[in-house]
């Protein structure tokens, strides 16, 4: 420690018993660190409260602060080049991180404490890596998804929106390792009761959640990845979990888009696509469709290509044939005005219904295929879309053809 000698102890590095610079950093119960000799001794005496807030120790047990020797280290071996805004940041975080883990104190100071945490994130460049480091995401997935199923007050929503959106951010910094809880049978009762009662705020973290765990499934075989992979199969197989995305998808709600990206992510994987057939993933994926023309931005050509992808399972044409608006809602995407997102999905799900199904095929002519096709290869789409509108009109003439002889 000699070079210590030569430097200012920073407060966060200093043992609050003792005051000199921390050889072997321990937490308490309480969230406080101390040297593990000081502290030792100070149990030794007979002593059971935290020295620091007098606290009582429930729990006697102390754990290594792996975290601050890391930065321990980092400082002696930087010297004069450690950021101390980095320092500064890393102290006020940790500070807000015993209030945030501490039995005491209301709903509302927690709340406020969240926003500080946020802030403090969001003016340091290095804020989210001192989260990271200090062990921010999981408390933060444990303060939404770790509590007892009930009626959420104003202020516990509140909560529960700034810690989800807190760990979203986190999450796109880090592994999912901490999203394995949810396969907990309480963490995942908890994430199936906010998206029933939740916010709209809510509901579309929770869809990103959706998003990140079926990405990473698919990313890789490394042996984390192949962790989330049960996790997203064991989603997949949630009754209430594809009930509800199907109904946020129906809805028409702000959550809507958010809903039919969970829903096309985890029909990435192939074990889940049954699954979502089975739910009603077809009728409200036709639904959001019809109902999104009104609206600038949609993501009705991402809801056509996961029709598209789930168009492999005998039950998806069924479904399609058999919904009132089935056939008339992908010959309304085979041409629009504003651009051909979508066309080629469309095209090529009216060809597979249509080659079977002679109901599907009078439905398809009846609302205006044909004219939409002509006008579809006159437009500046790809030459695949235009290959495929050509095939479907060859198909459509000969079956025309067949069914009338059959008359």
């Amino acid at each position: 420690m000699k070079e210590a000698a030569d430097m200012a102890i920073p407060h966060l590095f200093r043992c609050p018993i003792s005051l000199d610079l921390f050889k072997d950093p321990v937490t308490l119960c309480t969230g406080q660190t101390y040297d593990r000799s000081s502290i030792e001794k100070w149990l030794a005496a007979g002593n059971l409260t935290c020295p620091v807030t007098m606290q009582k120790l429930h729990d006697p047990s102390i754990v290594p602060n792996h975290t601050l020797r890391h930065l321990i280290d980092q400082w002696l071996h930087m010297g004069d080049q450690f950021d101390p805004d980095y320092l500064a940041t890393i102290d006020s975080l940790a500070s807000l991180k015993y209030s945030l883990e501490s039995h005491e104190g209301t709903l509302e100071d927690k709340l406020q404490t969240l926003k500080k945490i946020r802030e403090l994130s969001e003016e340091s460049p290095s804020g989210n890596s001192c989260l990271l480091q200090l062990g921010f995401l999981p408390l933060f997935l444990e303060l939404v998804f770790g509590r007892v199923k009930a009626k959420l007050s104003q202020d516990c929503i509140k909560f529960v929106d700034l810690a989800l959106s807190c760990a979203v951010r986190l999450l796109h910094l880090s592994g999912l390792e901490s999203l394995n809880m949810l396969k907990e049978e309480s963490k995942l009762a908890s994430f199936l009761d906010l998206l029933e009662h939740g916010t709209d705020v809510v509901k579309i973290s929770l869809c990103h959640l959706l998003e990140l765990i079926s990405s990473s499934s698919s990313s890789s075989s490394s042996s984390s990845s192949l962790e989330t992979k049960e996790l997203c199969e064991m989603l997949g197989r949630t009754r209430e979990l594809l009930h509800g995305l199907v109904l946020l998808v129906r809805h028409g709600s702000e959550a809507s888009e958010a809903g039919i990206k969970a829903l096309t992510a985890l029909s990435s994987l192939q074990s889940n696509q049954q699954n979502l057939v089975r739910e009603g993933a077809i009728d409200g994926l036709i639904t959001y469709i019809l109902r999104a023309e009104r609206r600038e931005n949609n993501l009705a050509p991402m809801a056509m290509a996961t029709l598209e992808k789930l168009a492999g399972i005998e039950s998806t044409k069924e479904a399609l044939i058999n919904n009132p608006d089935g056939v008339n809602a992908l010959v309304r995407m085979v041409f629009r005005v504003s651009d051909h997102e979508g066309s080629e999905s469309a095209v090529s799900l009216l060809m597979i219904i249509c080659y079977d199904s002679l109901r599907a095929r009078e439905e398809a002519i009846g609302a205006g295929v044909l004219t939409q096709l002509l006008l579809l290869l006159q437009s500046q789409c790809s030459c695949s879309t235009k290959t495929k509108a050509r095939m479907l009109l060859k198909l459509l003439r000969s079956k025309w053809a067949e069914d009338s002889h059959r008359v």
